[in-house]
C-alpha cells in the first residue's frame, strides 16, 4: 500500500456539531495534496421495533436538503460521551416518547457516514422492548412520530422516499440479521 502523511491540519471553522479543517497531506509521489476533513463528535441511532413489529421513524425537518426526512431515532453524542449505546436509548426516548432498557438494546453495527471528509461515526442499534413514556425534544426540534411495518419501510426505500443513510443501512441489515 503507498503511504499517505498528513503535514499539517488547520482548523477553518468551530461549529456546534462539527469543526471544519483544512488537512495538508503528503502523498505517495511525494506531491502536497490539500484536502478538507470534517471532525464529528459521533452518534448513535436504534432501530425500534414495537409488538406488532413495526418500526417507530422520525419525521423531521432537515436544513441540509431543505426537506422533511423520515428517519430512524438519531442523535449526537453528548460532551464527554462515549457510550454509544446509552446515546441510543436516551435520543429514543427523547425524540419518540418511548423508552427501552439498557441491556434490552443490541448493537447491529457501526457505520462512517461519508468517509471521504469526515470521520462521524454512528453506532447503530435496534430493541423491540419499549414503553411509552415521554418525548424531550430541543427547543429547535419539530419531530412527528410515525409507525411503519418492514414491507411498507422497504417500499419507501426503493422509491427513494426514504434518503437518509443511516436509515437505510440500518432497516436492511436489521431486516437481513432477524431473517425478515
Amino acid at each position: 500500500m503507498e503511504e499517505f502523511k498528513r503535514i499539517k491540519r488547520e482548523l477553518s471553522h468551530k461549529g456546534t456539531i462539527i469543526d471544519f479543517y483544512t488537512d495538508y497531506v503528503e502523498v505517495p509521489n511525494g506531491n502536497l495534496a490539500k484536502w478538507d476533513f470534517i471532525d464529528h463528535k459521533g452518534a448513535a441511532a436504534i432501530v425500534p421495533v414495537d409488538e406488532a413489529g413495526n418500526v417507530l421513524m422520525v419525521r423531521q425537518w432537515r436544513n441540509a436538503i431543505d426537506n422533511y426526512t423520515l428517519e430512524i431515532p438519531a442523535g449526537g453524542l453528548n460532551p464527554g460521551e462515549t457510550d454509544r449505546k446509552a446515546c441510543a436509548v436516551r435520543e429514543l426516548e427523547e425524540e419518540t416518547g418511548y423508552r427501552t432498557e439498557y441491556d434490552k438494546t443490541e448493537h447491529l453495527f457501526d457505520i462512517y457516514t461519508t468517509v471521504a471528509f469526515s470521520n462521524e461515526k454512528i453506532g447503530i442499534y435496534y430493541t423491540n422492548c419499549l414503553y411509552p413514556s415521554k418525548q424531550h425534544l430541543d427547543e429547535d426540534e419539530f419531530i412527528h412520530v410515525e409507525r411503519h411495518s418492514m414491507e411498507e419501510i422497504t417500499e419507501m426505500i426503493l422509491a427513494g422516499k426514504i434518503v437518509d443513510n443511516k436509515t437505510i443501512t440500518s432497516i436492511l441489515a436489521y431486516k437481513a440479521k432477524m431473517g425478515l
